[in-house]
């Protein structure tokens, strides 16, 4: 007999695992053939939702607040007391399914990552895995405690970034150097969290019967499309065609802003003298607008976002305390998705508002799947969704539109975009090159000085055209503040693939805008079942690594950026 569970994730967060382990073990005793198969495969499936979004809504509260010890210690609990116990409960049932020899419809995908989760899941693991998830959640209370003090106001990082905004040099430099020594200053407290992170992913990768965390977690992460070797040519071919279009906008910058080298504090300000973009005042302003631009990409956007903001599924302003970055979380359970971000009326900010609400909207696509492991998108496709929703929104940017911008303002804000994807592509490389690096050489990369070379040496190969001289502390720092290299082994590849989906996206939109918008939406449907080459032939581009690919890209940004600079149509 079924039995009953909670309607709602949040009356399964006051379950313990005393109430939760009866239903994994009722459909692990329960038959399981041709007939039976459908209705177990539901109930698993909402047993697995209640879970995730347990899991979720518990971490996201960690992030509101990173000073609420309670909220940690309910999520600590979590991950200690129900996490491990879970993960071993649920990968009896994959077993289960898997030696049934049964193959339902729309399973295929899920039926092969089950395939490689039972071939890494080691009970030995599991404590460790939880710990994993600890240490980084004291990474984030390292992070989110970092603050300056400017003009005598306590300004948090993300504040503090409007200040490189700021026309006068002098002003840049003396913000851009406080922050980086107040990152500097946390270097101890970082790096010993290092020193627990590596043992700890080598011994995860050894209790699974592999040489190296590398091999371990591209199984872990169901790379199943591509390999290590891929990552070299795509590293090499951004070294070839995207490394040099970097250095003609620094050149460009360099020229632009009178000045005899280009400093990191030069980055962002408007080379031309003009005054920081303002898009919005408030935040609701910002809901609002992005809720108009929505609604001209595709009426279903807006109803998305709509709900969203209905139901408090938004926290977007920064505050002290608040957790670094954003992100787009599914709330599996209540078939919703929930948006974190730290805004500060900035133009960044609706860039980030575009890109977590594609993050969004493709969660709430996905639910036409029934079942949760059909909703499991790989990551290279789930960025598709997120940065093609920022290129898809472009042309509805201007106030006439909904948006923000006049039509002056938004050529200038559509050029600082397309500028900071041909610049990104460098930087994602360093990320990615670095951490082959580590998990290829582990014992050189857990003494901290060693990654500060390595990271150099990378910088120096990709970022050609910024002058760090006299900075080289700050430059070697930098592995310390791309935060996915400590809690994400691996995951940023990703953005560089997807970025190259996404412009392919975009290309197809400048011909035909709403065949583009259908073809996306028809992929982001699609949730996790069909593999990744198919996701992106679904959605109008192709899956690749090599330099033609990038060429292509490469000449229709810069083309488009010297139209928009010029005012010609773009």
């Amino acid at each position: 007999m079924t039995l009953a569970l909670p309607a709602t994730a949040q009356d399964f967060m006051t379950w313990t695992w005393a109430e939760i382990e009866p239903h994994f073990s009722e459909l692990a005793a329960r038959p399981l053939n041709d007939a039976t198969v459908g209705a177990w495969l539901a109930n698993w499936s909402r047993l697995s939702e209640l879970l995730d979004e347990a899991h979720a809504r518990l971490y996201i509260a960690t992030t509101l607040d990173t000073t609420d010890q309670a909220a940690e210690e309910r999520y600590h609990t979590f991950l200690s007391d129900i996490f491990p116990q879970a993960q071993a409960s649920d990968q009896v049932l994959k077993q289960r399914l898997l030696d049934s020899k049964l193959e339902p419809d729309g399973f295929a995908i899920p039926l092969r990552n089950m395939r490689a989760e039972a071939e890494l899941f080691r009970p030995e693991n599991l404590p460790l895995l939880t710990e994993e998830h600890k240490i980084s959640s004291r990474l984030n209370r390292v992070l989110g405690t970092q603050t300056i003090e400017w003009d005598g106001e306590e300004l948090t990082l993300v504040q503090a970034e409007r200040l490189q905004f700021d026309d006068r040099r002098e002003v840049r430099e003396a913000a851009w150097r406080k922050v980086s020594q107040r990152q500097l200053a946390d270097r101890d407290a970082i790096n010993a969290l290092w020193a627990e992170y590596l043992p700890l992913r080598q011994k995860l990768a050894a209790n699974a019967g592999f040489d190296s965390f590398r091999d371990f977690r591209w199984r872990q992460l169901q790379r199943f499309s591509y390999t290590p070797q891929d990552c070299r040519t795509f590293h090499a071919a951004i070294e070839e065609v995207v490394v040099p279009a970097a250095q003609r906008i620094y050149e460009r910058r360099r020229a632009r802003l009178g000045v005899e080298s280009l400093r990191p504090w030069d980055l962002v300000v408007d080379p031309l003298g003009r005054p920081p973009l303002k898009p919005f005042e408030t935040v609701q302003e910002l809901e609002e607008k992005g809720e108009a631009i929505f609604r001209r990409v595709d009426p279903a956007f807006s109803d998305y976002f709509a709900t969203m903001r209905r139901e408090g599924l938004l926290d977007l302003e920064n505050r002290p305390g608040k957790g670094p970055g954003a992100y787009s979380s599914s709330l599996e359970a209540s078939k919703r998705a929930f948006i974190f971000m730290n805004a500060t009326g900035v133009r960044d900010n609706v860039r980030t508002l575009l890109h977590e609400s594609g993050h969004s909207f493709h969660t709430f696509e996905t639910y036409s799947q029934p079942l949760y492991h059909q909703h499991s998108v790989p990551i290279e496709f789930a960025e598709v969704a997120s940065m093609g929703m920022e290129l898809l929104a472009s042309p509805y940017l201007t106030t006439d539109q909904g948006g923000f911008y006049s039509p002056e303002d938004a050529a200038r804000d559509r050029v600082a975009h397309l500028e900071k994807i041909v610049l990104f592509w460098p930087y994602m490389a360093v990320v990615d090159a670095f951490q082959h690096w580590v998990y290829e050489h582990p014992e050189q990369a857990s003494t901290p000085e060693n990654c500060d070379t390595q990271w150099a040496a990378l910088w120096d190969r990709f970022m050609v055209g910024i002058d760090y001289s006299g900075l080289e502390p700050d430059k070697r720092n930098g592995w310390h503040r791309k935060h996915h290299i400590h809690r994400l082994p691996f995951y940023y590849v990703e953005y560089g693939l997807a970025q190259l989906g996404a412009v392919q996206v975009w290309r197809n939109a400048l011909s035909d805008q709403a065949a583009a918008v259908a073809a996306y939406r028809r992929a982001l449907a699609l949730g996790g079942t069909v593999d990744l080459p198919e996701l992106y032939r679904t959605a109008g581009a192709r899956f690749a690594f090599d330099a033609k690919t990038l060429r292509e890209a490469i000449d229709l940004l810069e083309g488009t950026i010297d139209a928009l600079e010029s005012g010609a149509p773009a």
